[in-house]
């Protein structure tokens, strides 16, 4: 059943689908019941995407992240870049409590730079909707362009900087809605919600064993594997032309209905290629298909759409559109010719 799986995907791509096996493995172990948002979670690290995670406390939202983490081994990267850093978000944090900030050295007589827990490759950025627009500012900047400035000093951050963001929708005091741009920043938006009922009797029966210990049983995966899976995924991976149109028309869908008032950005649209590519390569294929559009859809256009007042199900308004391109899709050809 394996190979038969795995015979359509092109040689060169075998890497990156090992790799997000592996890491798979490792976070299905310790979260259990999630295998749709751990299959996102990989996507957007293989596109170089970011995520927000979304929902009630205890739902596994950190401990997702942590395992993302933890399954980056150390001494694979660039010197003095920790793997993964927990940042907790509070209204009273400073910008340059992420960032770093310029010490003065007496024995030099000089400032120099002291790196934030934002210089890592995997960043967890709790609670991020309870601290303030200005520090929020300082993480879209991290985000977008993956570096942070300070006292005019820019400061690169590694290639493989990924931010898992989470926020609860349910405790709205204290909080600060998140601008439509650091949104847009985000390539998926998921809403975890409670798992099944033998999910949560797998977890209970793991007892006294913690999730994340039980997730090291599985080996982990190395920044250079990561980075060398993006590379292959984007270069390997045919997106056809007609692929592209659909992605477009799709978009311009959303944003002539009258129930939206603003529609996706450009942004999104290109943001949602490799991701594409990424969920090709999970399944095995080394071409786009119609079934990653419909699978990706709602978690890159969601939180993009400002809907009119009334609407509801934002979620039905998504299927909607994407259901009149998927259909386009399935009489074209979307393999390499």
């Amino acid at each position: 059943m394996q190979q038969a799986i795995q015979s359509p995907i092109d040689d060169s791509l075998s890497g990156a689908r090992e790799v997000a096996e592996r890491l798979g493995a490792r976070l299905r172990a310790a979260v259990r019941g999630r295998d749709e948002v751990v299959e996102l979670v990989l996507v957007a690290l293989l596109s170089d995407g970011h995520v927000l995670l979304e929902d009630y406390p205890g739902s596994g939202k950190t401990t997702l992240a942590r395992a993302l983490g933890n399954a980056l081994e150390e001494g694979d990267g660039t010197s003095g870049v920790p793997a993964f850093r927990r940042i907790q978000f509070t209204p009273d944090l400073l910008p340059s409590d992420i960032t770093g900030t310029n010490i003065f050295d007496v024995e030099t007589s000089r400032f120099a730079f002291r790196r934030g827990p934002v210089f890592a490759h995997i960043v967890l950025a709790d609670e991020i909707n309870r601290t303030s627009p200005k520090v929020q500012a300082a993480m879209l900047e991290a985000m977008a362009e993956k570096q942070v400035t300070v006292d005019n000093q820019s400061y690169l951050l590694d290639d493989l900087f990924f931010v898992i963001a989470t926020q609860n929708p349910l405790d709205l005091a204290g909080t600060y809605p998140l601008p439509t741009p650091q949104l847009d920043r985000f390539l998926f938006k998921i809403e975890m919600k409670h798992i099944a009922r033998a999910s949560e009797l797998e977890v209970l029966d793991q007892y006294p064993r913690a999730s994340l210990e039980v997730a090291r049983d599985h080996p982990g995966v190395t920044r250079t594997e990561i980075l060398a899976a993006r590379r292959q995924t984007r270069g390997a991976v045919y997106v056809a032309p007609v692929v592209k149109e659909a992605l477009v028309d799709l978009a311009r869908l959303l944003r002539s209905d009258s129930r939206v008032l603003q529609g996706a950005s450009t942004r999104a649209l290109v943001l949602m290629l490799p991701a594409l590519q990424a969920r090709a390569v999970i399944h095995g294929r080394d071409f786009v298909s119609p079934e990653d559009i419909a699978a990706l859809a709602p978690y890159v256009f969601k939180h993009r759409l400002e809907c009119a007042p009334g609407v509801e199900d934002v979620d039905a308004l998504i299927e909607e559109a994407t259901a009149v391109e998927v259909e386009k899709l399935a009489r074209a050809s979307l393999r390499r010719g």
